[in-house]
């Protein structure tokens, strides 16, 4: 795969304005509405929908209230702590179609959306799994292959229990080294003074014997003072910007390379060959990137791995299609997971957090992962 020219696009994922943008921000607006008012909007809806028969509306009410309901007993149960009228309507909008199906069929359809929402919203976006990758090199040949435990787009609101789960599985799974990919905290939380208490607290548990490597991520969400007060005096993990980190296992040297992310590759592009400074591709190289799209640029400089994540899969993936919305400059090429791109490896993680706004903080067919590689 060549690089791209994107010197000439004005839109740029992680970036204010973004095409990501464009879809929620006018459903925002649904946020402030008082409750009674947006309560009222529901109830038309439907009544419209119904084609004005009391009965349906009120049913078809009652599954729009019931999401309502679900979403606002999130922060509560401490789960997640997005806005609720956004997604609300978005769901009710999702539901209109299954008022069409002949009666009972339709009552059948909208009890299974339900099912949907209460598992998409409140128990797979908590599933977090351990992926596991291995890699061959010619450049290593352990004994014992080098244990990289990839972390990426945390994106703390509050602390919750799939971080608590997090810490307990960096330390069970025993890595020789973690690298966190970006976005500490949750776009709707970068400058909440709790959020950022508590993406600390995560990060203070962190540990390898070869050391925590971080990388910031999107500018709209790990801008560079937010992300120099949440890692100041952690002394267990290191920050890399625009450098390169050598560690050694069973003698031999591999080196992480570490930048800040821009979204334009035309501009993070020259900075990745200038922290290269011509060095030769003898090491075994790791890129510590945010996003996928300097993979061919990454591939062309010789890198042997680029560990990126931000895309977070989709977060809803339908079967045998894949993610709805790709937040890559390449689309569904960089999605999430293994990618070879001429002799580098790409891995794309799908994510441990959600987004932020008024973005539905819901995963399905997408569950948040931790990649465990082992690398000989």
């Amino acid at each position: 795969m060549q690089p791209r020219d994107f010197s000439n696009r004005t839109r740029f994922p992680g970036n204010t304005g973004n095409n990501f943008e464009l879809i929620f921000v006018p459903i925002d607006v649904m946020q402030r509405m008082p409750a009674p008012l947006f309560a009222l909007v529901l109830g038309s809806v439907a009544y419209v929908v119904s084609r004005f028969d009391l009965f349906t509306a009120a049913l078809l009410l009652t599954f729009f209230l019931g999401d309502w309901l679900l979403l606002a007993m999130l922060p509560r149960w401490n789960k997640s702590f997005g806005p609720t009228q956004p997604p609300t309507f978005m769901l009710a909008l999702l539901r209109i179609p299954l008022a069409f199906l002949p009666f009972p069929w339709w009552i059948v359809a909208e009890l299974v959306g339900t099912a949907l929402v209460i598992y998409g919203f409140w128990i797979e976006p908590h599933r977090l799994t351990l992926t596991r990758q291995t890699l061959q090199s010619p450049k290593l040949g352990f004994a014992r292959p080098l244990r990289v435990l990839h972390l990426g787009d945390i994106h703390v609101e509050r602390l919750t229990d799939r971080e608590r789960e997090l810490v307990a599985l960096c330390k069970a799974a025993a890595p020789d080294v973690i690298l966190f990919s970006g976005d500490f905290l949750n776009l709707s939380y970068t400058r909440d003074a709790l959020a950022q208490e508590h993406a600390r607290s995560v990060l203070a548990e962190l540990g390898a014997p070869l050391g925590v490597y971080v990388v910031s991520g999107s500018p709209a969400v790990d801008p560079p003072e937010v992300v120099s007060k949440l890692v100041q005096g952690l002394d267990n993990l290191r920050w890399l910007r625009q450098e390169i980190a050598t560690i050694e296992h069973e003698g031999k040297r591999l080196d992480i390379l570490g930048l800040d992310c821009t979204h334009r590759p035309f501009v993070d592009a020259p900075n990745l060959y200038a922290t290269l400074n011509g060095n030769g591709p003898e090491r075994f190289r790791i890129l510590l990137y945010h996003t996928p799209d300097l993979a061919p640029e990454a591939a062309e400089a010789g890198i042997d791995l680029q560990l990126s994540g931000h895309t977070h899969g989709g977060q809803v993936r339908l079967p045998f299609y894949g993610a709805l919305y790709a937040g890559s400059l390449y689309g569904k090429a960089f999605e999430a997971g293994r990618r070879q791109v001429g002799n580098l490896t790409l891995y794309v993680s799908r994510g441990i957090g959600l987004e932020g706004g008024g973005a539905p903080r819901v995963r399905f067919n997408c569950p948040p992962e931790v990649v465990l590689w082992e690398i000989g």
